[in-house]
């Protein structure tokens, strides 16, 4: 347990799929934060590699939890499930909290009893901890509202806190929707009036390796989008929110084929941008040029180089051009 500070208990729920290599890591870096009172909830998601080996060095600290392999939506239900804090806090088994990070979240919640989320920024690192890029995702989205939400999906659960009652008001992880449940979650959230504010500071690691999720392009993109589709496939969405809808589907779906690119999917890069097309508020010119610098700005917002002569030079851009202007 953590030093008691604020009395709140806050339940740090991980949930681990074959993370060996980076769990020890994660569970330390919650065993490191002081002035808050907390519970280590890892739940293990049928791993088959040394994850239940690992952690017996810190087998007294932590409670842990073995599934059948379900997905990381039914391991993190099922550490709420076993959680006895009032307080949640997720964190990925591949990243790690900076210090400071719980008892400052929790301070908020204590001073702010509307609240169901308190969100911070984060620092991409790859594999290794080496830093890549600060992300202060407050500077883009000063008010996270629904339409904040919607408009910008600066989600990561490593991030965030939550007040347990919301999250099991709002029925926790969807487990349809893989990679994509937390998006999902919090659009819900919102949707019912959850509250959320910033702490503004970059509170966690969110560490970048090629057997993240976030590396796996085309299960994120169907993800994505699937949860677009849901979300405004409801019949009673607010008038204001029904109007956004074409705005948000065509910044959506742009970051989606972004992505796509990213990851070396460049046909479904160029069926991400047709789907967009029936949402563009441009002309057929003004658009193709939106697609290029939306490339650009999502590549910054990453630390990535993009090079645009390798992007109009490919034969799917190409093809793509020419089916613009046969439009």
């Amino acid at each position: 347990m953590g030093v008691a500070g604020n009395e709140a208990l806050i339940s740090v729920i991980i949930p681990t799929y074959n993370c060996d290599r980076y769990i020890i890591k994660a569970v330390e870096s919650v065993l490191l934060q002081e002035d808050c009172k907390y519970e280590i909830i890892v739940i293990d998601d049928g791993s088959t590699d040394y994850t239940q080996e690992v952690l017996k060095l810190h087998r007294n600290r932590i409670r842990y939890f073995k599934q059948n392999n379900q997905g990381v939506a039914a391991a993190r239900n099922n550490g709420l499930s076993q959680a006895q804090g009032n307080l949640i806090a997720f964190l990925d088994a591949d990243d790690y909290f900076l210090p400071g990070k719980l008892s400052a979240q929790s301070a908020i919640f204590a001073e702010r009893w509307d609240l169901g989320i308190v969100h911070s920024g984060w620092q991409r690192v790859d594999s290794e901890g080496n830093k890549i890029l600060d992300v202060r995702p407050w500077e883009d989205v000063p008010e996270l509202d629904l339409a904040g939400w919607l408009r910008w999906k600066p989600v990561l659960p490593s991030a965030m806190m939550f007040r347990r009652e919301w999250l099991e008001y709002a029925g926790g992880f969807d487990s349809r929707f893989p990679p994509a449940e937390d998006t999902d979650l919090v659009l819900r959230m919102a949707l019912k009036g959850c509250k959320t504010a910033w702490l503004k500071e970059i509170t966690v690691h969110y560490r970048q390796h090629e057997e993240s999720a976030m590396h796996k392009g085309l299960p994120q993109a169907k993800s994505l989008s699937a949860v677009m589709d849901n979300f405004f496939a409801q019949p009673n969405l607010p008038n204001k929110v029904r109007l956004m809808e074409s705005s948000v589907r065509y910044g959506t779906t742009v970051w989606i084929a972004w992505y796509l690119y990213y990851t070396k999917h460049l046909t479904e890069m160029t069926e991400y941008l047709k789907k967009s097309w029936q949402y563009s508020p441009f002309s057929p010119l003004e658009t193709t040029i939106n697609w290029i610098e939306s490339f650009a700005v999502f590549s910054q917002n990453w630390g990535i180089e993009f090079n645009v002569y390798n992007l109009t030079q490919s034969a799917e851009w190409q093809g793509l051009v020419k089916w613009v202007i046969e439009k």
